[in-house]
């Protein structure tokens, strides 16, 4: 079992920055390739950004690209989204997952097993 905890959000003006950190606990997530999602306000879970096992390769939504980077840590077991550039329309609660299906940054939900609870990204305008 791998337990995510996802920190690092709140509250920010338009143009902004935020850096949400992923610690997972349990086991190693080395391994897995990891992703980060989002919820906005009435709307479904959207991919955002996800990274393979070894940080080597990463893969954004086109509404992120050039703002966000993802990142990774494998020795301190933590994944990080570093978001700059802050607009309104990136409000919303953020998710981290792993995948225990592989080891390659995918955007396809299905493919993680692991989800935080997800923290909450306001940002107004």
């Amino acid at each position: 079992q791998v337990q995510l905890v996802e920190s690092g959000g709140g509250w920010v003006q338009a143009g902004g920055s935020l850096r949400l950190s992923c610690a997972a606990s349990g086991r190693t997530v080395s391994s897995s390739a990891m992703g980060w999602f989002r919820r906005p306000p009435g709307t479904e879970r959207e991919f955002v950004a996800s990274i393979s096992w070894s940080g080597g390769g990463t893969r954004y939504a086109t509404s992120v690209k050039g703002r966000f980077t993802v990142s990774r840590d494998n020795a301190k077991n933590t994944v990080y989204l570093q978001m700059n550039s802050l607009k309104p329309e990136d409000t919303a609660v953020y998710y981290c997952a792993a995948s225990d299906t592989t080891r390659w940054e995918t955007e396809v939900q299905y493919q993680y097993r692991y989800w935080g609870q997800g923290t909450q990204v306001t940002v107004s305008s």
